[in-house]
């Protein structure tokens, strides 16, 4: 256990830290009004419109950051910080989130792949950690071959989420830039609260391929 927490603790601090400065960025920029006096509900409409996807609902979700969208039911739910906002992070973050209908409208190919991956990545999750404990420590070889397997299936999951949320950031950026709904100078805090939260999966990825390779070292060792 003490070799499985320093192995992987540089990681989960890198985690840490990420979350915290997402936080502290959106807090920063949720205080700097953008000067179209958008909301972020508004500007995800706007958006919507502009891209010409229909069917898409605009929904309010509970949590600070829990923004995200739903492709089984074709909603963008938005935070009530992020829908009524008339900040720069709150339209930022609406633009991002909008990014991934517009991905799932279009057949973005590695958003087919990730909610391919959902089920699967699903049970992997839950099956993994017990499988691990029983097949480690209590040494059944194929019980944690297996165990590692499941893990990795979860890793994979992580890593196809990378250009999925890079992309919808992109796609948001180049929106607003088109759009005029944020000005030229807005944009600054529109890049950092979306590189901000991007870096949390960045960092969550590393996490998951370290205990990866933490797992995979250790079933060799068992060999």
């Amino acid at each position: 256990m003490f070799t499985y927490i320093l192995f992987i603790l540089p990681f989960m601090l890198l985690a840490a830290w990420a979350s915290m400065r997402v936080k502290g960025t959106f807090a920063k920029y949720s205080q700097v009004p953008v000067r179209s006096g958008m909301s972020g509900a508004e500007t995800a409409r706007m958006i919507l419109d502009a891209a010409g996807v229909q069917g898409v609902q605009i929904r309010e979700t509970r949590g600070l950051l829990s923004d995200h969208y739903n492709p089984v039911n074709r909603t963008v739910n938005l935070s009530s910080e992020v829908l009524r906002g008339r900040s720069v992070a709150a339209v930022g973050v609406a633009a991002h989130e909008v990014g991934h209908a517009i991905q799932h409208a279009y057949g973005y190919k590695p958003m087919v792949v990730r909610s391919a991956l959902v089920p699967a990545t699903s049970l992997a999750s839950q099956m993994a950690f017990p499988m691990i404990f029983l097949g480690f420590f209590l040494h059944i070889p194929g019980l944690a071959v297996l165990a590692v397997a499941c893990y990795a299936v979860a890793v994979l999951f992580h890593l196809v989420t990378l250009p999925v949320e890079f992309d919808a950031s992109h796609r948001a950026v180049k929106i607003l830039e088109a759009s005029g709904a944020v000005a030229p100078d807005e944009m600054v805090g529109v890049r950092k609260t979306l590189f901000a939260a991007g870096f949390t999966y960045v960092a969550a990825t590393l996490v998951a391929v370290a205990e990866l390779i933490y797992w995979l070292l250790l079933l060799q060792g068992e060999r």
